[in-house]
């Protein structure tokens, strides 16, 4: 097969890889193209192109987030991944551990990992590699990969929810709350909200965003279901989509441009978390980007007038 057709073939495959392990479409993006310029230049075929390659995007993002955990430790308030709408990455056999590994909850806790233990059990634990080709990886000899799996492992069932396994369930749920919120339906959002539900976004202060989260279940219902209504007059649509497996939805102005992602975490038939992505340097891949501030001083221009 031609290079280019043999690296077309696996482009959602490393792109998938890169995603988990950096939580950043635009960089993962970089780093898939990283790995082609250093697979065309290659002059000797590889034993496996799937192996190589694999191996490649794993190195080109290993070192990437080493320099990306600088940034983010000062990053300007709570830091999330960049919102993903569809995986490009499809395999029927790893299907669920796919969708666990996507949800920006299983995101954030790969987050607290070393570099080193985030790749071994993406590769490991989400895409079935083998530990000959996670070691050449990581550049680490097989039996100290499995100590750092064993200790990812650790780290992330300590921190990880249990996530509503009925996805049908778990998708009539989102259906009642968007369209509680569409109406600014108080009584209707507390009823899906649980007693503890945290509202949190990350702007990067890059745009308007909410002093500090937003907790408990009156707090966040009274909240949304001022503000959504209040969007509406100035022309804000959502449309429910969802965002990193999750139910979720993306906001949009007048001119269809992309204001924030929304994303919702169910537990036990509530909803247990709710984030907003509003940073736009996090949504320039959804497509045009809105001007935060100024929807935010329309915003509280028509509350003025409308009392």
């Amino acid at each position: 097969m031609h290079k280019v057709e043999a690296f077309e073939e696996l482009r959602p495959l490393l792109f998938s890889i890169a995603y988990r392990i950096l939580g950043s479409v635009s960089e993962a993006e970089d780093a898939v193209q990283e790995t082609w310029l250093r697979f065309d230049g290659s002059t000797t075929p590889p034993t496996s192109v799937k192996g190589f390659l694999s191996v490649t995007v794993t190195r080109i993002s290993i070192d990437v987030l080493r320099s990306a955990r600088v940034r983010r430790e000062r990053y300007v308030g709570p830091w999330f991944p960049e919102p993903l709408l569809d995986d490009p990455y499809q395999d029927p056999a790893r299907s669920a551990e796919l969708a666990d590994s996507l949800s920006m909850a299983a995101l954030l806790l790969l987050e607290r990992l070393s570099p080193l233990e985030r790749s071994v059990f993406v590769l490991r634990e989400v895409f079935g590699s083998g530990f000959d080709d996670v070691a050449s990886a990581v550049g680490r000899s097989q039996a100290a990969c499995r100590q750092l799996l064993v200790r990812a492992r650790r780290h992330m069932r300590a921190g990880r929810p249990r996530f509503e396994a009925d996805s049908k369930k778990r998708q009539e749920l989102a259906t009642r709350f968007f369209e509680a919120l569409r109406e600014g339906d108080v009584a209707g959002l507390r009823d899906l909200l649980a007693a503890d539900v945290r509202m949190v976004g990350d702007s990067g202060g890059k745009a308007p965003q909410f002093a500090r989260a937003v907790v408990g279940t009156d707090n966040v219902a009274r909240l949304l279901a001022s503000l959504v209504p209040l969007l509406a007059r100035i022309d804000v649509t959502f449309e429910p989509h969802e965002v990193n497996g999750q139910p979720g939805a993306v906001f949009r102005d007048r001119d269809g441009r992309v204001l924030t992602a929304l994303v919702l975490d169910v537990l036990g038939n509530q909803i247990q978390t709710i984030r907003s992505v509003v940073n736009p340097d996090k949504l320039g891949h959804l497509g045009p980007v809105a001007d935060a501030w100024a929807i935010d001083g329309a915003a509280k221009r028509m509350r003025r007038r409308t009392g």
